[in-house]
């Protein structure tokens, strides 16, 4: 690229002034992405604001920017509502040249604001809501609608939310690993690491069940359930129940969600999910090796590719990709290895930010023509 070209280049990127309107299920269970996200727009020398909902501890997860509002100021019925002339006054104060919303959940917000600041906005859909055709999404100002997998995209293009040529496939990225992390000190005892939702404790029967069996044929491991929820008393007597309490660990989510996965040969997700599973795409890019339950948005699981695959609730399939992992630890660690050679070639931080400053310069173009 010639100076000229390098000038202009870094003239249209400083001239970008994207807000980020975040939720709390992307502060809580996509903080990676966040992270990341800020970071690079940061390396890029690009002025950010951030829109969160109250007690969320942003500064735990990345870099606040020097521009950081919140709303609602209370989650009380109604307050969603309410103080949004006045967010967008202080928000105008900002000049943003494009609103960005990181959850489907704030879609209402993001364009009432978007119509009284006169910016075009960008929406990220990153699950399979059940009401995702009663979205409230503005055909004008609503230049781009970003998905992380083919999965979405099929979904919100059924549901007719904008033209397909609005639909922007964007992975999120990660970084890879040199080496697995999978069974990589044979001297430690395995590590199995289990993130979701304590939401239901029927989600842990046939893994709780599957985990009996393994330990009543010799195996020896360890075990970490990482979430919280209202099933989380049903869980324990469960464990207690099953003789499982020695074994397995109930913690409550972590940040840095990476540093706990950096301690699993095998990660375990229990039930499919509605969502883009942003914790097994790190899972993947340490070089865990990874059991999953298919359905959902399941677009990184490739069978015997990227992870074994077993049945929901099948506590007979859950133990046999177990103890595959768990006895043969040379297969193990080539799955975890094909693993991190298909993230490293899909899912790069760095094309992650550069098709979303592109996707940001484009919007007021977008939306002015």
């Amino acid at each position: 690229m010639t100076e000229g070209g390098q000038l202009e280049k870094e003239g249209t990127r400083k001239a970008i002034r994207p807000v980020l309107i975040v939720s709390r299920h992307n502060i809580s269970e996509q903080a990676a992405w966040v992270r990341r996200l800020l970071l690079g727009l940061a390396d890029e020398s690009i002025s950010t604001a951030l829109v969160c909902p109250p007690d969320c501890e942003v500064g735990q997860i990345a870099p606040v920017p020097d521009d950081l509002f919140t709303h609602p100021l209370a989650e009380l019925p109604l307050m969603e509502h309410m103080g949004i002339e006045a967010l967008a006054e202080q928000l105008a104060k900002f000049k943003p040249t494009v609103l960005h919303c990181l959850c489907e959940s704030r879609a209402g917000l993001v364009r009432r604001l978007a119509r009284r600041l006169d910016v075009p906005y960008v929406l990220s859909i990153n699950g399979l809501a059940r009401k995702l055709s009663r979205l409230s999404i503005s055909s004008r100002r609503c230049t781009s609608i970003v998905v992380p997998a083919q999965t979405i995209r099929s979904a919100v293009a059924q549901a007719g939310l904008a033209p397909v040529e609005r639909i922007r496939p964007i992975n999120i990225g990660t970084f890879v690993e040199s080496e697995p992390v999978c069974f990589s000190d044979p001297s430690r005892l395995s590590s199995l690491v289990v993130v979701h939702p304590l939401e239901r404790a029927a989600d842990f029967a046939g893994l709780l069940k599957a985990t009996q069996r393994l330990m009543a044929a010799g195996h020896e491991f360890m075990m970490v359930i990482m979430g919280s929820g209202r099933a989380e008393h049903q869980l324990r007597l469960l464990l207690a129940e099953y003789a499982l309490a020695d074994v397995v660990t109930i913690v409550p989510p972590l940040e840095p969600r990476r540093s706990v996965l950096a301690t699993a040969d095998i990660f375990i997700q229990p039930q499919p999910t509605p969502t883009f599973n942003v914790t097994i795409l790190e899972a993947m890019g340490l070089g865990a090796a990874v059991a999953a339950c298919a359905g959902g948005v399941d677009d990184l699981i490739v069978p015997n590719q990227t992870a074994l695959v077993f049945e929901k609730n099948d506590e007979h399939s859950i133990r046999e990709c177990l103890t595959r992992l768990l006895e043969d630890h040379a297969y193990a660690h080539r799955l975890a290895g094909a693993a991190q050679t298909y993230v490293a070639g899909r899912y790069s931080v760095g094309q992650m930010i550069a098709a979303m400053l592109e996707t940001y310069n484009d919007a007021p173009q977008q939306y002015h023509d």
